[in-house]
């Protein structure tokens, strides 16, 4: 009678467990269906000589001006005012766009950005521009936030710069002025300016 009652009490025992395992299973199966993924960004075109990519998340403008960009630098005898007006349109649109961001890290135009520039132009956003710009990792966020709309080069002009030592005189400063989808009080117009880097334009001062 008592090992009877052992082994009843093992296959309890037993099936406790088991049931508990398969409850385990069940609820972290059904939290991952539930809990929302980040979306993941694809790079879905380049141009290599250039270090220029593009990205699969942009607005249909930016693609747009990515395709005339591309186009002008495949040319044998490269434009360089119509290089650097589409750079310039492309940069306002990536980095003012604030509604396209993940997060207040998701810092737009850093491709035209130069490469001694970079950890100052990042750093400034963040503590500026892109302070408060809320995560939308998981598509939730509630903030409104601006998205450029229409774009015009208001001048190219060449000019001399000088940049970590290095003079170049035939630097260009781009006038630009924009509008966005909804009024929230952002800034609407800048002057660019752009040294070469070999045969790259990158972009050293953002007034």
């Amino acid at each position: 009678m008592k090992l009877k009652r052992k082994v009843k009490v093992w296959i309890a025992i037993v099936l406790c467990a088991l049931l508990g395992t398969v409850s385990i299973f069940l609820a972290i199966r059904l939290m991952s269906k539930d809990t929302p993924t980040a979306p993941v960004v694809k790079v879905i075109n380049r141009i290599e000589e250039y270090g220029y990519e593009l990205k699969d998340n942009e607005t249909k403008e930016y693609k747009k001006l990515f395709e005339q960009l591309k186009d002008t630098l495949n040319k044998e005898e490269v434009d360089e005012e119509a290089y650097v007006s589409l750079i310039a349109k492309m940069f306002v649109i990536d980095f003012y766009s604030l509604k396209e961001k993940l997060a207040k890290t998701d810092i737009g135009g850093v491709d035209f950005v130069h490469k001694d520039a970079y950890d100052d132009f990042v750093e400034n956003a963040m503590d500026t521009l892109y302070k408060y710009v809320e995560s939308n990792l998981y598509g939730d966020r509630k903030q409104e936030l601006p998205k450029v709309k229409n774009i015009e080069v208001n001048s190219v002009e060449k000019t001399s710069f000088t940049y970590h030592d290095k003079k170049d005189n035939n630097a260009y400063q781009v006038k630009l002025s924009w509008t966005y989808d909804q009024e929230l009080g952002y800034q609407k117009e800048a002057t660019l300016t752009f040294v070469h880097v070999d045969k790259v334009l990158a972009l050293v001062e953002l007034n």
